[in-house]
Formats: structure tokens, C-alpha cells, sequence
């Protein structure tokens, strides 16, 4: 260990430019990165470290901190580091068993409480929950709904229910590869966030996403595998004038569009995220 680093702010300084050089990432990411795993290691949030920077640090943190860091230099995402990632202000749960929650998937988020409203009782699906980050948020934030949650994965699945008991909500979780165990059941509103990369896709080499499931990015050739799956079923599985809300890659909106149109939305719309790209796509089943 770097005699420099017996300290908080020499923690940090070393471990900044380490992972700075290793990942190519800019200064102010990198820096955010050590800072996360420092507060994890000693058990205090990053305003602590900025207040004892010249604090000394026992061989024992140093020692799990450098374990960590060794494995971010490798291209471990943070949040399996740490064990959690935070989603619409509340703090998940994660693991290598299911997908990291992103920022960009609170559009989804937003865009279905948008289309519950707080004093209606909803029946609610939420399609390949993975950490539970979209049903949880929904349920937290709109109790009368009733929201039911599917993913294939038993791994996934106890990771979301896990979720739900910190967070102290309830949330319906089943075991079903999309629709599959869903047989006579419809609802109001269908979000969901589903695979969506082409299998050959060189990003799925790069960065953090080489650690994450597979089976949670890619999807078929072209990447609307599920996509053209979950756009033909959902209309069994709405009522009349439900609303069917999907999250897509960047240069999939139109294609999504054409597939709702296909199969029942006749006007579907597509929203931007927060960097213009867009990235949902949904709309009304027609009546």
C-alpha cells in the first residue's frame, strides 16, 4: 500500500487516479467511484470523508478497501461492490444475478405514475423486474395499486422480494418467463424494461455491462427479440384502454412504434430521457 494513502484524503487520491488510468474514465467519475467504496469500507457517507480527510486509516480498511478497489480496476461495476444502487431516492439491493438499475429507466417510472392516479386502485405488471426498482417505486409511491411482478430468474426474484421487506411495501412477485404464468389475468397498466441489444453487439465486451447478466441485455440477433414478443402478447393481457409502457434502445423507437401499432396501440408515443434520446415507448390498447 502507498504510504500516501494512510490517510482519508490520500485514500482517495491514490485510489482516484488508479482507477482513473485503469478504466479511462475522467477525473470526476473516478473520484466518485473511490469515494463510494471508501464510504462503504467505513461504514459513512461522502460527506464524512470530506469533513476527515486527514483522519488516519487502520491496516484493516485499507486492506478491504484495496481488496475492492483491485476488483474495480477489473471493471467491477461499483454498485456489485457495494451490494446496492440507489433508484428513485431509494437505496436497491443488487447482485451479478440481475441488471444494475439506471438512472435512465426512472422515465419509465415517471411516465407510469403519470397514468395512476394516486386515488384509483390499479391492477399493475411489471414485466422482468430483476432488482424490483420499478414495481417497489410504483407501489411506494401509488398504494392502491395492486402491482404484480414477473421475472424468470428465482435469483432475481429473491433479490426484488428482498427489496420490497427493506423497503416495506407489498409487491405480488411471480416466476414467469413474461406472460407465461399469467394465463386470464389483465391490468391497467404494463411497464417494462426488457432486453434490448443485439446479441453481437461489441458494448456487451465493454465497461461494466461485461459483468452483468446476459440474459438481462441481449435479446436475439437484431435485439428486438423480446421486444416483438412482449408487444405481441400484451394486448391479452390489458383491459380495454390499458396502457403498455417499454423501455428501448436509442435507435429502436420507431421500430417499437410500428410493433405497438401492429398489435393494437394505434397511436403510440415515444419520450426522451433526460439527454433527448428516446427511450420509451408506449400508448392505450384500442377499445
Amino acid at each position: 500500500m502507498r504510504r500516501e494513502a494512510a490517510t482519508v484524503a490520500g485514500l482517495l487520491d491514490d485510489a482516484t487516479a488508479r482507477i482513473a488510468a485503469a478504466l479511462g474514465l475522467a477525473h470526476r467519475d473516478a473520484r466518485l467511484d473511490a469515494r463510494v467504496l471508501a464510504a462503504h469500507v467505513l461504514g459513512v457517507d461522502t460527506a464524512w470523508l470530506i469533513a476527515h480527510d486527514t483522519d488516519p486509516l487502520s491496516d484493516t480498511h485499507v486492506a478491504v478497501f484495496e481488496s475492492l478497489l483491485s476488483q474495480r480496476l477489473e471493471g467491477m461495476p461499483i454498485a456489485y461492490l457495494v451490494g446496492t444502487r440507489e433508484f428513485y431516492g431509494h437505496p436497491f439491493q443488487v447482485s451479478p444475478d440481475i441488471l444494475i438499475p439506471r438512472p435512465d429507466t426512472e422515465l419509465l417510472v415517471e411516465l407510469a405514475l403519470a397514468r395512476m392516479p394516486p386515488d384509483q386502485a390499479m391492477d399493475v405488471l411489471d414485466l422482468g423486474t430483476g432488482s424490483g426498482c420499478i414495481a417497489i417505486t410504483l407501489a411506494l409511491e401509488r398504494p392502491l395499486a395492486h402491482v404484480t411482478a414477473v421475472d424468470r430468474s428465482a435469483a432475481a426474484l429473491a433479490i426484488a422480494e428482498r427489496n420490497a421487506d427493506i423497503l416495506n411495501v407489498h409487491v405480488e412477485f411471480l416466476t414467469s418467463d413474461w406472460f407465461a404464468a399469467l394465463a386470464g389475468r389483465r391490468f391497467d397498466l404494463i411497464v417494462g424494461n426488457p432486453p434490448y441489444i443485439a446479441a453481437a453487439d461489441p458494448h456487451l465486451t465493454r465497461g461494466d455491462v461485461r459483468f452483468e447478466p446476459l440474459t438481462a441485455l441481449a435479446a436475439g440477433r437484431d435485439g428486438f427479440a423480446d421486444l416483438r414478443q412482449l408487444t405481441a402478447a400484451a394486448r391479452n393481457h390489458l383491459r380495454p384502454g390499458g396502457v403498455l409502457l417499454l423501455e428501448h434502445g436509442y435507435d429502436q423507437a420507431d421500430t417499437v412504434r410500428a410493433l405497438l401499432r401492429e398489435h393494437g396501440i394505434p397511436r403510440p408515443q415515444s419520450w426522451p430521457d433526460l439527454a433527448g434520446i428516446p427511450r420509451v415507448s408506449g400508448g392505450e390498447l384500442s377499445e
